[in-house]
């Protein structure tokens, strides 16, 4: 089989992602198992640290996920003593999922290593690429 030029990009593109998908995926692995909790569990606490308390839909729309894997991960937050659900004061039939000081904790923890990972690649990019490269995930991030 003959490949075109832009089917040997693909290819070669395709290459790329799965490599970068394995690696980032195995050092987020790690930084989780060093925290003692689920990548699912820190995806959670990284969207509501960052976004704040919020309703399970909405959080399970942030996470990509459906509400019932949502409120799988609550419930192992709940226990972990990470977050905490209360009842929303505008529905009392709904919760709204919210930190606990632990989970605060939790969330500044694992942002901090995402923010040395972060300075590390901007360090090998330089301000230009990293802008660029900025660019490229929106771009990427709004169509995936």
């Amino acid at each position: 089989m003959i490949m075109t030029e832009k089917d040997q990009l693909r290819e070669e593109l395709n290459e790329k992602l799965v490599e970068f998908f394995d690696r980032f995926t195995s050092w987020e692995s790690s930084v989780i198992e060093s925290e003692n909790m689920k990548i699912s569990d820190a995806h959670a606490i990284e969207i509501l640290g960052h976004h704040g308390r919020m309703n399970m839909k909405e959080l399970a729309g942030r996470l990509g996920i459906t509400t019932g894997t949502t409120t799988i991960a609550v419930d192992r937050l709940e226990r972990g003593g990470f977050a905490r659900r209360v009842r929303a004061e505008h529905d009392r039939r709904s919760y709204i999922i919210e930190l606990t000081e632990d989970g605060a904790l939790a969330y500044e923890e694992h942002h901090r290593h995402h923010l040395n990972l972060a300075g590390e690649i901007a360090s090998i990019l330089g301000e230009d690429e990293t802008r660029a490269f900025i660019e490229i995930l929106q771009k990427i991030n709004e169509h995936i």
